[in-house]
């Protein structure tokens, strides 16, 4: 760092002020409200670790989170399976590779709250026309209950990310050396066999960059959970940003929603570092 000159530095200058700004300042502002009894306008004082012992005992936050949870686990592995399935599908020889690559990969490109009010007439409207038609009483009322609601978000995430995820894959893919794949069919390896022992580990860099960003985005979630069920029916399925926002903004209790939002960055940058650990070591072994 010593060897840098003074341009480096007016060069960095800008993106380590707008860092300051936008990420460390208000993270450091909100850990020290969380220790308050802060309105969102003045504090009155401090008030200790009351706000986190509170949250450790309110249901409904330990139930966002528990939600959240089987939601993100669900999630990452459809995601990632549909992801890699349709890198597979978009490399081989057919020839709407091109086309098939922009169809899978538009549903990344629209909104979420728009994603979610789609999917929402296709849920409450499009399934039950179907049902009707078909007779099956198990397709009317979608989103009616908390288990129709967990499967209609995680179909919705799955539908909007996997598209996304499949062009990760893809440039991992394509960098397989294509000689390596032809003298694996040479010894006799079936397709079955030169994808689990040749590909596979090849595109492992891939499997930690995929599972870190649906890990993240999907914990992240709300603004399809607000446009698709908006934590309905009676909560059940409220996420944890969800939660966090209406405690500060639905009941005004700042201080004590800044505790949760605490609380929650930690989880979710704990359960990605331990995600980028464990694969980068199953990459080495490998």
């Amino acid at each position: 760092m010593r060897t840098r000159d003074l341009s480096y530095w007016i060069f960095l200058m800008p993106v380590l002020a707008a860092l300051t700004l936008v990420v460390i300042a208000p993270l450091l502002l909100g850990i020290y409200y969380s220790f308050t009894d802060w309105n969102g306008i003045q504090t009155k004082g401090f008030v200790g670790f009351d706000n986190y012992i509170a949250l450790f005992q309110d249901e409904r936050f330990l139930h966002s989170l528990w939600f959240t949870t089987k939601f993100s686990v669900v999630s990452v592995i459809l995601i990632n399976l549909i992801g890699l399935s349709l890198a597979l599908l978009v490399t081989a020889k057919l020839k709407t590779n091109k086309a098939m690559r922009t169809i899978f990969f538009m549903p990344n490109l629209i909104g979420g709250l728009i994603l979610g009010l789609i999917w929402q007439f296709i849920f409450t409207k499009a399934f039950a026309g179907f049902g009707l038609i078909v007779g099956m009483e198990s397709l009317q009322g979608w989103l009616s209950t908390p288990s129709t609601g967990f499967w209609g978000l995680v179909i919705l995430m799955s539908w909007q990310m996997s598209g996304y995820i499949m062009v990760i894959y893809i440039a991992y893919l394509e960098g397989v050396s294509k000689e390596l794949i032809e003298a694996a069919e040479i010894d006799g390896a079936n397709a079955f066999q030169r994808f689990r022992l040749v590909v596979f580990p090849l595109v492992a860099p891939a499997f930690t960059v995929s599972m870190f960003l649906t890990l993240s985005n999907t914990f992240k979630l709300y603004d399809q959970n607000l446009s698709l069920t908006g934590g309905g029916p009676y909560n059940s399925t409220q996420m944890v940003a969800m939660e966090i926002f209406n405690t500060a903004f639905g009941r005004y209790d700042m201080a004590y929603a800044q505790a949760k939002a605490v609380i929650f960055f930690l989880i979710v940058a704990v359960i990605a570092l331990v995600q980028v650990y464990l694969n980068k070591k199953r990459e080495v072994e490998m």
